[in-house]
């Protein structure tokens, strides 16, 4: 087969990024076509070049990438996506795919790994790994075990970061120093995972969040 397919890579850490287009571009059929940092960047690269695929980082300097995702699939749908993210697969897996990716794959995968989810997507199915795909498939098995730990689809991106970090036992402050936001702001956040989630006050909500991220660990 001699047709060539074009790639856009969406990643704001260009040392990664060269990596994604060596890794690709190994494939004799795989061609990188555009390369950008930030949302506006990516639409505008749309705009003058053909691509088959985007891969695309989750966390975009201040910007959610699943933003993008849900764009091209609502006005590009001829673009197949695969997240490519630093972050936990088992907590952001299902919002990628609720957005419309076709794949999920976390930056510390092997290169052989990030070439089986292309090619695999490229088919027309969808990439997880064993693990989240067992996972996935128990939870639709026994949808009534863990009703309230699910709730947390519900969140937001950010709040379920926020969350993760609740239940890793990071204080509101600590929290936002490491995601670079106010205290006030954490705080927000904070009250909406609680409305969200019906819980009660503050400290149900840490002992919800330390139950959550017991159960992604297993």
């Amino acid at each position: 087969m001699n047709h060539t397919v074009r790639f856009l890579i969406v990643d704001d850490h260009p040392l990664f990024r060269q990596g994604l287009v060596s890794v690709i571009e190994n494939v004799r059929s795989y061609k990188v076509a555009a390369q950008a940092t930030t949302i506006a960047e990516a639409l505008t690269l749309l705009e003058q070049v053909q691509v088959q695929m985007a891969l695309i980082d989750i966390s975009l300097q201040q910007e959610n990438g699943l933003e993008l995702v849900k764009t091209l699939k609502a006005t590009r749908p001829e673009i197949q996506c695969i997240v490519v993210s630093m972050y936990d697969e088992i907590i952001y897996a299902s919002s990628a795919l609720k957005a419309g990716a076709r794949g999920y794959i976390m930056k510390q995968e092997a290169a052989s790994s990030l070439l089986d989810a292309i090619a695999l997507v490229l088919k027309g199915k969808v990439y997880l790994s064993p693990p989240m795909r067992e996972r996935m498939l128990d939870t639709l098995l026994q949808p009534e075990a863990n009703d309230e730990i699910e709730a947390v689809k519900l969140l937001s991106l950010r709040e379920m970061e926020v969350l993760r970090l609740l239940g890793q036992g990071f204080g509101v402050s600590e929290i936002g120093q490491t995601l670079n936001l106010s205290v006030k702001t954490i705080n927000v956040y904070r009250d909406n995972i609680r409305h969200k989630l019906s819980i009660s006050d503050a400290g149900a909500l840490r002992k919800f969040a330390i139950k959550w991220v017991k159960s992604n660990e297993r």
